[in-house]
């Protein structure tokens, strides 16, 4: 019996909600790469899957983005993606830097969730979300956090982590929806078809 097994019932309409940049974030600092396809199968096959959202913001000038394969992959293999321009600043430094919290739309997508799904998952560690976390299970809806404390240093907010109605460590889940990280060209290498 793996951890998804222990907290998802399966009768339970569930719904996934990926900060992408975050999840990202966990997983490099614990050495694999997400593999999107196996992460769909693994809670179909324990529950009702009704909807996984994938929050990301793009970099729209630039001729190539590194994530436009990923996202262009998510987009046609069962995903809803959910997308903005990414801002850009100079920092202190005098550096071009990129910005795009999802965070908004994230907490209006799981907040609206409670009216079709029993339970959520939010990939992330974000401690911003623990009022949304809560104001969703007031609604009735189930909240399970997947983040790492695992990682070095932790990716999951102690709030959060208190907050959700399970914490599941990525770290513990590599297994199941990861695979070994692969050579990287050019920042993300989501480009292979074997998700």
């Amino acid at each position: 019996m793996t951890l998804l097994d222990q907290v998802i019932h399966p009768d339970e309409r569930i719904a996934l909600f990926i900060d992408g940049a975050n999840l990202y974030s966990v997983t490099r600092a614990l050495g694999f790469d997400m593999d999107y396809r196996k992460l769909l199968e693994e809670f179909k096959q324990r529950g009702r899957l009704i909807r996984a959202y994938y929050y990301t913001a793009l970099v729209e000038d630039h001729d190539f983005s590194p994530i436009r394969p990923l996202v262009d992959w998510l987009d046609y293999n069962g995903y809803r993606l959910v997308t903005k321009p990414a801002k850009e600043y100079t920092d202190a430094a005098g550096r071009r830097r990129y910005k795009g919290d999802m965070d908004v739309e994230i907490t209006v997508d799981l907040l609206q969730a409670a009216k079709f799904a029993d339970h959520a998952f939010l990939f992330s560690g974000d401690g911003d979300f623990v009022a949304a976390v809560e104001a969703a299970q007031r609604q009735g809806l189930k909240v399970s956090v997947i983040s790492s404390v695992k990682s070095n240093p932790p990716s999951a907010s102690d709030e959060l982590r208190r907050a959700a109605d399970h914490f599941l460590d990525l770290a513990d889940l590599a297994s199941l929806i990861g695979r070994p990280p692969r050579e990287r060209h050019f920042g993300h290498d989501h480009t292979s078809d074997d998700r």
